[in-house]
């Protein structure tokens, strides 16, 4: 548990896993092994669930001189094109920088980066200006704290062996053991002085990590392989530099060796500080599927998303009897299993810490639409398709006509009773839409006439039971005066244009009854704003021709941001606060596509080659 608020971490990446660091140097989040595995610095949810500090410290407390009011100040940023962090200190005595990044496998560039990553942290301190003091403190814990280590020391590194994993520190200076499965050390740093550390991980019954190796090599290693991707990254629209450090971001949340997407780096950072809300985003969804497919090809080339797609229809397969999954793990795994850790106090006390989602026993219809959806974005690009997935996708079309007219748990994932949510039916619709109109690609199985047959029922049912005359809006819920964010999604997929006069009073009213200090909440009582929402009602007020609002809409929302251009899931509309897991995948994919539709606002399905040189 930390004292830090969300917005004070950054994210370190090696398309394996990832790291969280905070302003003050600490890094509280690094799950080594692969997103969702096993913690070894886990102070983020418990004071006790280990850390890595580095920071500067002031010099004693005098009373008079040019010290008396010094405090260590920081400003950090990444290097530019990277997810490489440059922090810099400074204290009344010096300055000092400290540049850490992931490892990369050297010499990896572009696609091939993550493929192979050797999963150590560097960390390498410069003396820029005067002497500085810094301290480390090392503290691992494996398996979400439940692990205190014996640190062993060896010549030239520091052993942390228990349970399932080893940490191996290396570093310029060495740490003295405590007793207590923590080393710190102090040092001083003078101008021009090089200190570095790195911390390799190795799972607990092999070999201890990757050889020794040159760490300021290493971190302009990894600066390069990130820049590698500008080469290929050719964004041409409006806010390039937003776009493209949200595409790297996302770039950052891949798993590389499958094409995976995970939702977030976190587990249980909570929607509402003391709420119960803490759920493990280190998962892929495929409710996100077309959002994020659109944002890779707007944000990056047509690579990424190839490879995301093979990886959904292969984690997909054949459709048979059941609800097709709506999340997998990365690596394309179906049991997602959810356990509490009631050892871990959680973030700011907010309980319980959950690892694993059962989010994947849920039926979530809309997830039909979202396959479909990104078939026909990527129609171009396919070519003449598989029988393999000729049936897939017509078995998902047909799922749609079969189930559309059942309650599901709804985009937001409500625990509890199903209902008729109206985004499942629109997106049951969307994917019987898209479905006829790729139906001379599909071939001999494909319906289209009873896939039309269906798309139109559905559309009239929608169109009667979703418009509620004393809410004088679409709502969430058939037959309910619910209002809810999730119906602005029926402009961005063609099931009415923004300019239908009905239409037009629902982004109105979503706007005036969920709208919070420029934040969108999911629905009325959502503790927070959800900022995907917002980036959602950008698109709508341009297609609905409002081109100012959704100018100043989207600068203010992008302005969310933390200091190094990072979003988690929500805000809070009254203190500006980061809430939820971070980065947040859905946030970054807003960003990308609010940016394309005010690029583009007439192309709501742009060639894949639009913005490429």
């Amino acid at each position: 548990m930390t004292d830090d608020p969300i917005a004070d971490y950054a994210f370190l990446a090696d398309c394996r896993s990832g790291a969280l660091v905070s302003r003050a140097g600490s890094v509280d989040w690094w799950c080594p092994d692969r997103f969702d595995a096993s913690s070894v610095f886990g102070r983020l949810l418990d004071p006790d669930a280990g850390h890595w500090l580095i920071t500067a410290v002031a010099y004693g407390t005098p009373t008079t001189g040019a010290e008396a009011d010094a405090e260590v100040q920081v400003d950090r940023a990444y290097l530019p094109g990277t997810l490489v962090l440059r922090t810099e200190h400074r204290t009344g005595t010096g300055r000092v920088e400290v540049t850490e990044a992931l490892a990369v496998e050297p010499g990896a560039r572009g696609h091939r980066i993550g493929l192979r990553s050797p999963a150590v942290l560097l960390r390498v301190v410069r003396g820029l200006s005067g002497t500085v003091r810094m301290r480390v403190e090392f503290a691992p814990r494996p398996e979400y704290g439940l692990v205190t280590p014996y640190l062993h020391e060896e010549p030239g590194r520091l052993v942390a062996a228990g349970g399932s994993a080893t940490v191996t520190l290396r570093g310029d200076v060495p740490l003295t053991p405590l007793g207590d499965g923590t080393a710190a050390a102090e040092f001083t740093v003078s101008a021009g002085q090089v200190v570095g550390f790195d911390c390799a991980y190795a799972r607990g019954h092999g070999p201890t990590g990757p050889a020794e190796l040159d760490r300021v090599d290493a971190v302009d290693n990894a600066v390069a392989a990130w820049r590698s991707f500008e080469e290929i990254h050719r964004y041409q629209g409006r806010y390039p530099e937003l776009v493209q450090h949200s595409a790297l971001v996302l770039q950052g949340l891949t798993y590389q060796r499958s094409g995976a997407v995970v939702a977030a780096l976190t587990t249980s950072l909570p929607e509402q500080l003391g709420g119960t809300r803490n759920y493990d985003y280190r998962f892929a969804w495929l409710r996100d599927f077309s959002y994020t497919l659109h944002a890779l090809w707007v944000g990056a080339c047509p690579d990424e998303t190839d490879r995301l797609f093979g990886w959904a229809a292969r984690s997909t397969g054949r459709v048979g009897e059941g609800p097709v999954p709506i999340m997998y793990g990365v690596e394309g795994e179906r049991v997602l299993g959810e356990q509490r850790l009631e050892h871990l106090r959680g973030y700011r006390g907010s309980r319980p810490v959950r690892i694993g989602n059962d989010a994947w026993r849920q039926h979530q219809l809309d997830v039909l639409g979202e396959m479909l959806l990104a078939v026909h974005r990527l129609r171009h690009e396919l070519g003449e398709l598989d029988d393999e997935l000729r049936l897939m996708l017509c078995g998902i079309a047909d799922k749609a006509a079969e189930t559309w007219r059942e309650p599901d748990a709804g985009m937001w994932e409500v625990r509890g009773e199903v209902r008729h949510y109206v985004s499942s039916k629109v997106l049951c619709w969307a994917a019987l839409d898209r479905a006829v109109l790729l139906a001379p690609m599909l071939g001999e199985p494909a319906d289209a006439g009873r896939w039309a047959a269906a798309r139109d029922e559905i559309r009239a049912t929608v169109l009667d039971r979703c418009w509620h005359p004393a809410v004088a809006a679409y709502t969430g819920i058939l037959d309910s005066a619910e209002l809810d964010a999730s119906v602005l999604l029926m402009p961005l997929v063609g099931f009415l244009p923004a300019t239908d006069p009905r239409m037009r009073a629902t982004i109105e009213a979503v706007h005036d009854r969920l709208g919070d200090n420029g934040l969108v909440r999911r629905w009325s009582g959502d503790p927070a704003g959800f900022l995907l929402c917002s980036f959602w009602l950008v698109e709508c007020l341009v297609l609905a021709g409002e081109w100012d609002r959704a100018t100043e809409l989207f600068e203010r929302t992008a302005a969310r941001a933390n200091d190094v251009g990072l979003f988690a899931e929500q805000v809070d509309p009254a203190t500006g606060a980061l809430l939820g897991n971070l980065p947040q995948a859905l946030s970054h994919i807003g960003l990308i596509n609010a940016a394309w539709r005010l690029t583009a606002p007439d192309d709501p399905d742009p060639d894949p080659d639009a913005h490429q040189d």
